[in-house]
C-alpha cells in the first residue's frame, strides 16, 4: 500500500517541476523520498491514530484492507489517474466495518468532512497566494531571468515541503490500521516502515502520473506551478497537524482550479478534470467492494476448513 501511495501521490508535489523540466525525474524522486521519510517520522503518528480507531481489526481483516486499498490505488495509477489514497484505505476499512458491524461512524464522518474541505481549502489558499504573490512579482525590481530563477528555486523548495507534508499526512494510509496490532511495534516504527514504503513507490513507479498531473489539468508556468504546489502543501500539512489523512491529489487539483478562477476557467482542461473526478468517485467504492468481498471469501473459506 505504501508503494502504491508513493507511485501515485509523488506527482502532486513534483509533477509540475518534472513536466516543465525544471528538475529531472531522478533528482525529484530522490528529494521527494528523503522528505517523505522525514515527514512520516516527525509528524506521521497523528493520522495513524485516527485511522486505527475507525473499526476493530484482526490480522485477517488487516490483510484484506491493505490488499484491497493497494490494488485499488495500483489500478488507478496504471490508468494515470491521480486519485485519493486516503479514500482507498478508508473505503477498504469501511468495507470491513460494514461487514463486521464495528464501524465507528463519528470518526468516519470527521474524515469525510476533511475530504470535502481539502480541495475547497486548497482552492481558497491558491487564490489568495496567486493574488498576493502576483503583486510582489509585478512590483519587485528584478529582470525576467532573475524572476524565473527565483520561481524555479522556489518550486523545488515547496516540492520538498510538499513531500514532507505528504509523508506526515499520508503515512497513516499505508500503516495506520496496524497500530496496536503487533507487540513491540510502536506507531513510530509504523511511521518509519510506511515512509520507506512510500519512498520506494516514488523511486520506482511515479513518473507516469507525475507527467500526467504536471501537464494534464491546466498549463502551468513557473509562477502558477509555485502557487499550486504551495497551496497544496500548506493544506495537506494543516490536516497532518489535525491528524486526519487527506488527499494530496484533491489538494493539488483544488489549487489548480483556484488558479484557474483567477486566470479564466477556459484555461482548465475540463475533460481531464472530469476523468479525475470520476476516479475520485470510484476509488472508495472499488476499495469497499474489494474489502467486503475479500472478507466474505475468507469467512467462507474458514467455515469450510
Amino acid at each position: 500500500m505504501g508503494w502504491a501511495l508513493g507511485a501515485n501521490d509523488a506527482a502532486n508535489v513534483f509533477g509540475t517541476a518534472v513536466a516543465s523540466r525544471i528538475i529531472s525525474f531522478r533528482n525529484a524522486a530522490i528529494l521527494c523520498s528523503a522528505a517523505v521519510i522525514t515527514g512520516a517520522i516527525l509528524q506521521g503518528r497523528g493520522g495513524i491514530h485516527t485511522l486505527s480507531a475507525l473499526t476493530h481489526q484482526t490480522h485477517m481483516t488487516l490483510l484484506v484492507v491493505s490488499l484491497a486499498a493497494a490494488v485499488t490505488v495500483t489500478l488507478m495509477t496504471f490508468m494515470r489517474l491521480p486519485i485519493s489514497t486516503s479514500q482507498a484505505i478508508v473505503g477498504a476499512i469501511a468495507g470491513i466495518g460494514l461487514s463486521t458491524g464495528s464501524m465507528q461512524w463519528d470518526g468516519l464522518v470527521k474524515v469525510v468532512i476533511c475530504w470535502v474541505a481539502t480541495p475547497i481549502g486548497a482552492m481558497i489558499i491558491a487564490f489568495i497566494f496567486y493574488k498576493l504573490l502576483g503583486v510582489f512579482i509585478r512590483h519587485a525590481p528584478m529582470s525576467i531571468l532573475t524572476r524565473d530563477k527565483i520561481l524555479w528555486g522556489g518550486l523545488l523548495l515547496v516540492g520538498i515541503y510538499g513531500s514532507y507534508a505528504l509523508g506526515a499526512n499520508n503515512v497513516a494510509n499505508a500503516t495506520g490500521i496496524f497500530s496496536g496490532q503487533f507487540p513491540g511495534i510502536s506507531d513510530r516504527h509504523l511511521a518509519v516502515f510506511g515512509g520507506l514504503a512510500i519512498a520506494a513507490g516514488v523511486l520506482t513507479y511515479s513518473k507516469r502520473v507525475m507527467l500526467a498531473v504536471g501537464s494534464g489539468v491546466m498549463h502551468l508556468d513557473a509562477f502558477t506551478a509555485f502557487v499550486a504546489v504551495s497551496a497544496m502543501s500548506v493544506t495537506v500539512h494543516i490536516f497532518a497537524v489535525i491528524g486526519v489523512p487527506v488527499s494530496t491529489s484533491q489538494a493539488i487539483i483544488g489549487a489548480i482550479i483556484g488558479i484557474g478562477t483567477v486566470r479564466g476557467i477556459h484555461n482548465i482542461k475540463f475533460r481531464y478534470l472530469r476523468n479525475i473526478g470520476f476516479g475520485w468517485l470510484l476509488t472508495p467504492l472499488i476499495a469497499l467492494i474489494l474489502s467486503s468481498s475479500g472478507y466474505a471469501i475468507f469467512c467462507i473459506a474458514k467455515t469450510q476448513i
